[in-house]
């Protein structure tokens, strides 16, 4: 396993991490920051989380340099960013942050994309993360970092910044869905004339 795919896989290692900060009940307290209360733990949770999706721009970054590109990592890049957000999300659910309607959207979409691709994988083909997967990505990781600061800095200005923020993430997941979904219908299309023939 080369380098880039190890920073993958570190990736899905801090989600555990990420859960006890936010899931299980640590005393750390609260901090007031510009007289916005938010919980220790949340704000170490909102650290691990940036930090963790920063390895998304690394191995990528690395992956290109030095040539390291992999089917592998084609892979796991996107399944581990599926996984991150995913756990955040859950668990912002269960935290009353995040209306579970939109998490089950978003996640609906993950798990639909991950579906084709490994349908695609069947027949040789494997799908490389697209440039509108690319920004619901980023749009999907400042939305969740932005929850996990209760708003900060934005409570500061009044501006609900993390909904917002949601709605868009929301609006531009589903358009990569479509987008997947559209520019490989070929793949679909493949596989159902193929279970036609085998049970023909």
């Amino acid at each position: 396993m080369n380098l880039p795919n190890k920073i993958t896989v570190t990736r899905i290692f801090f989600i555990p991490v990420l859960l006890i900060f936010l899931l299980i009940p640590i005393p750390f307290g609260e901090m007031q920051i510009d007289g916005n209360a938010i919980p220790v733990a949340h704000f170490f949770a909102a650290l691990l989380f940036i930090i963790a999706s920063t390895t998304d721009g690394l191995d990528g970054y690395y992956a290109r340099k030095y040539n390291l590109i992999t089917d592998l990592g084609k892979f796991l890049d996107p399944l581990a960013d599926k996984l991150l957000v995913a756990a955040a999300l859950i668990a912002l659910v269960e935290l009353q942050l995040v209306p579970g309607w939109i998490a089950i959207i978003i996640l609906s979409r993950e798990f639909a994309v991950t579906g084709l691709r490994l349908i695609a994988v069947k027949e040789g083909i494997v799908i490389a993360a697209s440039n509108i997967a690319k920004w619901k990505t980023r749009i999907q990781i400042i939305s969740i970092s932005a929850l996990l600061l209760h708003n900060y800095p934005f409570s500061y200005f009044d501006f609900p910044f993390d909904t917002v923020s949601l709605w868009i993430a929301m609006v531009i997941t589903l358009f990569s869905g479509w987008d997947y979904f559209f520019k490989n219908k070929h793949i679909i299309f493949n596989s159902i004339r193929v279970n036609s023939s085998f049970h023909n």
